[in-house]
């Protein structure tokens, strides 16, 4: 039986158990048959290659659709360019509260099929994985949104608030033709909501505790491109002033700069939460982390480990790599591509100009690309008051704390809007798990997807219902 089968049987169960349940009050999720719908959903989702470029968002819109239009709830797709579309749907509520956004993009990085195990837009389930690109960024988060959707109008759910599904395109490439469109074409549709829940936070057990991270701020990408010029000729003459020569020697005194330590607040928050994660003697440290910084030795040995380095200064990273196209031919430029990660509240401009007292010579270019800078959202929001309870009610030792995302989301788009927006699916993942984002064998376990579903479910519950 293939996976489209599944679904459908899965959805037909599902709507049966659902409708006999009493309309108004507040009726029983069965997290066991939502859980492998989601199962199957994803399975055929993940099916959908969407790498970006070219998005080609527009076949995973309609697969959305369709499953709306099969349960009566209205969404529309929503084209940005032709082939690029976003999916807008909603449930209503009695207008008691403003309306939530369940925001999730459709697009995939890509995925070079020869380094994997799987195929990675083969929708397989083996070892009790779903394997895909996708998975974890972020299809899996999309489906778990999906089905809570589904749920509460199946079961004739009261809503106070609207819920709001809102998938978007072009994310893995800034999100100009998702996110921002949609804000800036489309914001009366969004204008009414109160928070965004998004993707850059997840569960984890450490010390036999669950710690629920939420993404709470992030850092913003800055684009620069280093280009070198010098006379070209031919490769069995080399040139002491050829441009790959200066553009090696200007990335190497990038690549040697140290930029200065900074420790935002909610990162302070975060070290202060698992500090007690920590052998006695650096739990002080951890507490006070702008002082222990302070000192040579612990800075060296905190930094050198790379997402707590990300975390407390702007990072740089040499990405791309252009020069000739003929391995006997010196061109006339080389070109570098950086992706720089600037903190919260920092200046781009200024720093463009700290590269280029770095670089130091005035016939290199420095070229920039720069989108949003973000604020973060606050931790006083009813959602945090929420998960900390539904946490709770899963373990009663669990931590919910605030982390700052070294990586950049569609929640800036969000933020500089006045809409606060929190990164948070509820899959509990190993640094192994994590790390195949963006990497090879990406995937999510079942019991995630089960887990996840029941969790999403409840948590999204607490924000719109009585």
């Amino acid at each position: 039986m293939n996976a489209l089968v599944v679904a459908f049987a899965v959805m037909l169960t599902l709507a049966s158990l659902l409708v006999t349940q009493p309309v108004g009050g507040a009726p029983p999720l069965d997290s066991d048959t939502v859980g492998a719908e989601a199962i199957a959903l994803l399975a055929d989702y993940l099916k959908i290659d969407t790498t970006n470029p070219p998005g080609n968002e527009i076949a995973a819109a309609r697969f959305l659709k369709a499953i709306f239009d099969r349960e009566g709830i209205e969404a529309r797709v929503i084209e940005s360019e032709p082939g690029r579309a976003n999916v807008y749907a909603r449930l209503k509520g009695t207008g008691a509260r403003k309306a939530v956004i369940l925001l999730n993009h459709m697009d995939v990085v890509p995925a070079d099929k020869k380094f994997w195990s799987a195929d990675p837009f083969g929708g397989v389930v083996k070892d009790g994985y779903l394997w895909g690109r996708g998975a974890l960024d972020m299809k899996g988060h999309g489906i778990l949104q999906l089905v809570t959707m589904l749920a509460f109008k199946r079961q004739g759910l009261p809503l106070e608030g609207d819920v709001i599904f809102l998938a978007v395109a072009d994310e893995e490439a800034g999100g100009q033709l998702g996110a921002e469109f949609m804000l800036r074409e489309h914001f009366d549709l969004l204008k009414d909501a109160s928070v965004v829940l998004n993707e850059g936070g997840n569960l984890e057990v450490l010390g036999g505790r669950t710690w629920h991270f939420v993404g709470v701020s992030e850092k913003s990408p800055l684009r620069l491109a280093i280009i070198a010029s010098g006379p070209p000729g031919h490769g069995s003459i080399p040139r002491r002033d050829s441009a790959v020569k200066k553009l090696v020697g200007a990335l190497e005194r990038i690549m040697n700069h140290e930029t200065p330590l900074k420790v935002l607040p909610e990162v302070q928050e975060f070290y202060t939460a698992i500090a007690e994660l920590a052998p006695p003697e650096h739990r002080h440290r951890l507490r006070d982390l702008t002082t222990a910084l302070g000192d040579k030795a612990f800075a060296d040995g905190f930094t050198r480990r790379a997402r707590d380095n990300a975390r407390v200064r702007n990072t740089i990273a040499v990405t791309m790599l252009e020069g000739s196209s003929k391995v006997n031919v010196i061109p006339n430029e080389a070109r570098a591509e950086i992706d720089v990660r600037l903190l919260p509240g920092e200046d781009p401009k200024a720093f463009v100009e700290e590269i280029r007292r770095v670089i130091a010579d005035d016939t290199i270019r420095v070229e920039s690309t720069f989108r949003v800078m973000t604020g973060g959202s606050p931790t006083t929001h009813e959602f945090f008051r929420d998960l900390r309870r539904l946490a709770a009610s899963e373990d009663p030792r669990a931590v919910v704390t605030p982390i700052l995302m070294t990586g950049a989301s569609d929640c800036r788009y969000f933020r500089v809007r006045g809409i606060p927006c929190y990164g948070y699916a509820p899959f509990t993942l190993s640094a192994g798990e994590y790390d195949r984002v963006h990497g090879n064998d990406e995937r999510v376990s079942v019991d995630n997807v089960r887990q996840g579903t029941r969790m999403f479910y409840e948590l999204v519950r607490g924000l719109v219902a009585p």
